[in-house]
């Protein structure tokens, strides 16, 4: 009976590790997650173009709730659930392999423990499936997103007065220049990424940005792979924050793109993706410099 118990703990660990792991699949460059710094306004959600239509009807005058983006590499309460599930099965898979007291010891009442702490780490993994796919779907239980976003908005007005402050600390600062100096940032950011080589493009990302998105690309080399991304077309960029913190100034630009995004083997064997049908997708990168008139830096990229 131990030996069954010891099985069945090994199986459920298994099953729950890897059920709570996040998804490391590479698409296009950060993986289609959020990351980097946005500053002060890091725990909100980047403000969606005045031109977008609301996803319902809002009464004049009332605030509308945007979404928080879900944190990188699938939020804290994931990592938390899946340590604690794989802790609990660890402890009684010694338990049973030693003296035989504890979870381990007992016969069936330990099978009973095991499979009873295997059906609460389902119970979890559905909760966690079910909160993920609200952040999928646009939504977030209220109190997370009251805790991140604080109902926080940073309306039309607010874009033209950092836009000015902008301005008055350089002259020369031209907005449709900033939206194509914005777009060649993208391009170059997704060859190098492509390329799996950073080098390129390490003058325009901060220390930040570049430490991480080389994390990705050396997971990339480390499993011989290359994402490949073609026939990128941009449809809209667009400034939809910008402001100033002291010493520093800040523009968050809406990209509105389609591509196709596909893996490859080193050796050009398809992984993943399709080669033909196009990927649609709208990401906020955020841009920041000292303050006056210096060269721009990526220093962070959230999801619609």
């Amino acid at each position: 009976m131990k030996k069954i118990c010891t099985i069945l703990a090994m199986m459920a660990l298994l099953f729950l590790t890897s059920t709570f792991v996040p998804n490391d699949s590479q698409a296009r460059v950060g993986g289609g997650r959020s990351f980097g710094s946005r500053s002060s306004r890091s725990y909100s959600p980047p403000t969606r173009p005045s031109s977008t239509p609301s996803p319902s009807p809002q009464q004049p005058g009332t605030p509308q709730p945007s979404p928080t983006p879900a944190p990188a590499g699938g939020g804290f309460l994931r990592s938390l659930a899946g340590g604690v599930a794989g802790g609990l099965l660890g402890g009684m898979l010694f338990s049973a392999l030693g003296s035989g007291g504890g979870w381990g010891g007992g016969g069936g009442s330990g099978l009973l423990g095991i499979l009873l702490i295997a059906g609460l780490g389902y119970l979890i993994f559905r909760w966690l499936r079910g909160r993920n796919q609200q952040q999928q779907d646009g939504f977030e239980p209220s109190g997370y997103a009251q805790e991140h976003n604080s109902g926080q908005l940073y309306p039309q007005e607010d874009l033209a007065t950092g836009l000015a402050s902008i301005s008055q600390a350089d002259p020369a600062f031209d907005e449709k220049r900033f939206n194509e100096q914005a777009m060649d940032t993208f391009f170059k950011i997704q060859g190098a990424w492509m390329h799996r080589d950073l080098t390129p493009v390490a003058g325009i990302l901060t220390e930040e940005m570049r430490k991480i998105i080389q994390e990705d690309v050396a997971r990339l080399l480390r499993d011989k792979q290359i994402n490949r991304l073609e026939n990128i077309a941009v449809r809209t960029v667009e400034i939809t924050e910008a402001w100033q913190e002291p010493g520093q100034d800040y523009i968050t630009a809406r990209i509105h793109a389609n591509l196709l995004d596909y893996t490859v083997s080193d050796a050009n064997d398809h992984i993943s993706g399709s080669t033909t049908e196009p990927v649609k997708f709208e990401e906020f990168w955020t841009f920041t410099r000292p303050t006056g008139n210096n060269p721009w830096k990526l220093s962070a990229i959230n999801q619609s």
